[in-house]
């Protein structure tokens, strides 16, 4: 499938849409609701057994990747914010929750990722972080932003244990 060029138009989520997806180990896109599609410009049939990683916005840090998926890997579930490219080149701004779902027997269902509206102030704040996080990864690499994204967090009285309730803090 064809990568759109990123535009400056954003798409607005409301308080009243929750974005859902669900995805297979590999993190292939198995479900999507309605809002999914509506927001993002692609159908179902576009949107089915393709990577989740081709709605990746080019402003989003791989690090904020790579702690979703070690952690959602381990069994954990994942708070993070997410900017993420719309079929028309337009963008949107969630707050993703994504988990793993069990079958009865305990092994692996799928992913489940259920996405919501930010508050303004986060935007603002994730904003200024994932472009400083980009800068360090395009100039240094993922490494030196996993460390920039420490820092931040230390600043803020945070650690890696503490991310899931601080992204949730920030959306107030």
């Amino acid at each position: 499938m064809q990568r759109p060029t990123p535009t400056d138009v954003e798409h607005e989520v409301t308080s009243v849409d929750m974005i859902v997806s669900k995805g297979d180990a590999e993190g292939n896109i198995t479900y999507t609701n309605p809002i999914f599609m509506k927001i993002t410009g692609y159908t179902q049939g576009e949107l089915l057994d393709q990577p989740h990683s081709i709605l990746r916005h080019p402003d989003m840090p791989k690090v904020i990747f790579k702690y979703l998926w070690q952690n959602i890997k381990e069994g954990k579930e994942v708070y993070a914010y997410v900017k993420n490219l719309c079929k028309d080149g337009g963008y949107y701004w969630v707050l993703a929750q994504v988990r793993v779902a069990k079958n009865p027997d305990g092994s692996f269902r799928n992913y489940v990722s259920t996405r919501r509206m930010i508050t303004p102030a986060a935007k603002e704040a994730i904003s200024a972080l994932y472009a400083n996080l980009l800068k360090v990864e395009q100039d240094e690499g993922v490494e030196a932003s996993e460390k920039a994204l420490l820092a931040y967090l230390s600043e803020n009285g945070q650690t890696l244990e503490t991310f899931n309730s601080f992204m949730q803090s920030l959306n107030k």
